[in-house]
C-alpha cells in the first residue's frame, strides 16, 4: 500500500464508551415499540470508559500549560445499497444508533463466510461506540426453517433442539472471535406473536392473500418491489427460498406463513397451524426491538435480493412509515472465485480455521479487505495475516517488557514532539478511514509508523539513545493499543498470544520446539565448524516449513514466518 498522506490532527477526539449490560441480550419480546423511544430504558446503560481517553497531548517544551482539546466527532460515512453510493450517517435519533443484522440460520457450524459478516459488523458495532453513540444492536436466529426440518430429519433429532445447539456453537464462534455480542439476539421461535400480529396487518393492509393456510406476499400490489436490488418484477422468478406453488398469482410471491406439515414443527395462527416463512421473521423481530423506522439493517451481499428485498415489501405494506436509513452489506468469501457457502459444499469452518490459525490472525485476515470488497481465501492470505498479528504482538510485548523495567521514570509530560508526530497522525489516518465506509484496510496500514519507531526506539543505537525514550516508548504502546481495542484486536496478554501464534505455527508445519531447539543447536555446531552450506541448509529447511530463526548477540532464537514456498507466490 501507498505512503498514506493524509492531514495530521492537532487534537483527537477522546475515547467514550457505551456498553450494554448482560441482561440486555434477554430483552422481553413482548414489546412492539421502538427501543429508544421507551422513557425507562432498564435493559442498558451508557457508562463512561475505564480506559484514558485517545489524545494527542501537546509537548510541555511548547511553552504553557498541558492541555487537551478535543473535536467533534468525524463524520461517518456509509456505502447505502439502497442509493449505490456513500452517504453521511445521520442518526434517527441524535448521538443513538439502532441496528439490525440478519443471524445465522442454525442447522450447521459456521463458516468463514458468516464470520466475514459478523467480525465487519461488529467493527462497526464497535466504532460507533468508540465515537460515544448508544448503540442498540439486534442480531438474530433463525431457528425455524426449511432447511433446519430438512437437517433434523437427517439427523433424527427435534428442530428446535437442534438449532438451540447451533446458537449456541455460533456465540462460541463469536466469543472465539472476540467479537462483542449483540444488545438483543432473538429467536424466530420465541416471537411468534409478533410474527403473527405483523402478517395480520400485511393481510388487512391489502398485500397478501390466503391459498388454504398458506399466506403469500402479493408483489404486484407493491410498486416498489426490487428498489434495494434494481430488479423489475420480470427479472424474478421462483428460486432460492421462493417457493414454486401453481397456486401463487405471481411465481415471485412468497410465503409470509405455511401451513403445517406431518412431522413438522408449528405454531397456531388464524390461519390454522403453521410457522412462518423466512423473511417474515427479520421484519417482525427488527420492528419488535427497533420499530419500523431504524438506522441501519445490515448483512451479507447474498441477501438483497430476495431477503432484504422482501423485508422492505412486508414492514412497509404493515407500516406506511417503515423507513431503514442506510442497507449495508459486506462482500463474499470466495475459493478460487466461487461463493464459499454450505450449499455447495465448498465452504471451512470457523473451527477449521481457527484449529491451523490463531483467530486474533483470521479476524486480522477478514479486515484486511474494504468489508465490501470480494475475500479470497487461502493459505497465502492466512499466512500473511498471522505474520503480521505475531510482528505487532511482538513489537508490543518487547515494548511492555521494556517499560516494566523503567515504569518510575515515565513522565507523561514530556513526550518528544516527533513521537507526538507520529501518534496524531496514527490517530488520524484511524479514523479518518474508519469514518469513511470503514476503510479497515488503511486503519490497519496505520500502525506501521509507530510500530517501527518503537522498534527504532528498542533495538537501533541511535533510538536508544534518543531523549526521553521511555516516554515515547510509552505514548506510542498506549496509542496503538487503544485502536487495536476499537479494531477487536487487543490479546488478553501479549506474552500469551504469541506463545499460541507459536504452537499454530509448530503444528503448521508439523515440528516440536525441542525439535527446532536441536536443529539451533546442529546450524550452532556447523557455524563453528565454518561449515556454512550446512548451517544455510538447516535455516532453509525450517524456512521452507515457516519456521524464522532470528540470529542476534543472545544466540538464536525462532519466530513464526510465512512459509518460504508461500513467500515466493507472493
Amino acid at each position: 500500500m501507498g505512503t498514506l498522506t493524509l492531514s495530521l490532527l492537532k487534537h483527537y477526539t477522546p475515547f467514550s464508551t457505551t456498553l450494554f449490560t448482560h441482561s440486555s441480550r434477554t430483552l422481553s419480546p413482548g414489546h412492539l415499540s421502538a427501543v429508544f423511544r421507551r422513557k425507562n430504558l432498564p435493559s442498558f446503560r451508557a457508562i463512561s470508559s475505564s480506559s484514558q481517553p485517545l489524545t494527542a497531548e501537546k509537548n510541555s517544551h511548547d511553552g504553557g500549560e498541558n492541555s487537551r482539546s478535543k473535536s467533534p466527532s468525524p463524520e461517518v460515512w456509509l456505502h447505502n445499497t439502497m442509493s449505490k453510493k456513500k452517504e453521511l450517517f445521520k442518526p434517527k435519533v441524535e448521538k443513538k444508533v439502532g441496528m439490525y443484522v440478519c443471524g445465522v440460520t442454525a442447522y450447521d457450524l459456521s463458516h468463514i463466510g458468516h464470520a466475514r459478516v459478523y467480525v465487519n459488523f461488529d467493527l462497526l458495532y464497535r466504532y460507533f461506540k468508540h465515537l460515544g453513540f448508544q448503540v442498540c444492536y439486534v442480531r438474530n436466529f433463525t431457528d425455524v426453517d426449511d432447511k433446519i426440518i430438512a437437517r433434523s430429519k437427517e439427523l433424527g433429532e427435534d428442530p428446535i433442539s437442534l438449532s438451540r445447539r447451533y446458537c449456541e456453537e455460533f456465540c462460541q464462534d463469536m466469543v472465539t472471535l472476540n467479537c462483542l455480542p449483540a444488545t438483543v439476539e432473538p429467536k424466530v421461535s420465541e416471537h411468534m406473536p409478533q410474527i403473527i400480529e405483523m402478517i395480520e396487518k400485511i393481510l388487512n393492509n391489502g398485500y397478501a392473500y390466503d391459498v388454504d393456510g398458506d399466506i403469500y406476499f402479493n408483489v404486484e400490489k407493491f410498486p416498489e418491489y426490487g428498489k434495494l436490488s434494481s430488479r423489475g418484477l420480470e427479472d424474478n422468478r421462483a428460486g432460492e427460498r421462493v417457493a414454486v406453488d401453481s397456486r401463487k398469482k405471481n411465481p415471485a410471491d412468497f410465503a409470509l406463513w405455511k401451513s403445517t406439515k406431518p412431522g413438522e414443527p408449528f405454531w397456531e395462527s388464524p390461519w390454522g397451524p403453521g410457522r412462518p416463512g423466512w423473511h417474515i421473521e427479520c421484519s417482525a423481530m427488527s420492528a419488535a426491538y427497533l420499530g419500523y423506522s431504524f438506522d441501519i439493517h445490515g448483512g451479507g451481499i447474498d441477501l438483497v435480493f430476495p431477503h432484504h428485498e422482501n423485508e422492505i415489501a412486508q414492514s412497509c405494506a404493515a407500516c406506511s412509515k417503515s423507513d431503514i436509513s442506510v442497507w449495508m452489506h459486506n462482500g463474499f468469501v470466495t475459493i478460487d472465485s466461487v461463493k464459499m457457502s454450505k450449499s455447495l459444499g465448498n465452504f471451512f469452518t470457523i473451527r477449521q480455521v481457527v484449529d491451523v490459525y490463531h483467530p486474533l490472525a483470521l479476524r486480522y485476515f477478514l479486515m484486511s479487505a474494504h468489508y465490501r470488497s470480494p475475500m479470497n481465501y487461502s493459505n497465502i492470505h492466512l499466512e500473511s495475516a498471522s505474520d503480521r498479528v505475531f510482528y505487532i504482538y511482538e513489537t508490543l510485548h518487547e515494548c511492555e517488557s521494556f517499560l516494566k523495567q523503567h515504569d518510575q521514570t515515565v513522565r507523561k509530560d514530556s513526550v518528544p514532539p516527533d513521537t507526538l508526530s507520529i501518534i496524531g497522525n496514527f490517530y488520524d489516518v484511524f479514523r479518518t478511514s474508519m469514518s469513511d465506509d470503514l476503510h479497515t484496510p488503511v486503519a490497519l496500514a496505520g500502525m506501521s509508523d509507530p510500530l517501527k519507531l518503537i522498534n527504532d526506539l528498542l533495538h537501533t543505537r541511535k533510538g536508544k539513545k534518543q531523549q526521553f525514550r521511555i516516554e515515547s516508548l510509552a505514548a506510542l504502546k498506549k496509542s496503538i493499543g487503544d485502536v487495536l481495542t476499537v479494531l477487536g484486536l487487543m490479546p488478553s496478554s501479549y506474552y500469551e498470544v504469541l506463545q499460541q501464534l507459536k504452537e499454530k505455527a509448530l503444528n503448521r508445519a508439523n515440528l516440536t520446539e525441542d525439535e527446532i531447539l536441536k536443529k539451533i543447536e546442529e546450524r550452532d555446531a556447523a557455524r563453528i565448524q565454518k561449515e556454512y552450506a550446512k548451517s544455510d541448509s538447516i535455516r532453509k529447511g525450517l524456512a521452507v516449513l515457516g519456521i524464522a530463526l532470528m540470529d542476534s548477540p543472545n544466540g538464536t532464537t525462532w519466530r513464526p514466518t510465512i512459509p518460504l514456498p508461500l513467500q515466493e507466490q507472493l
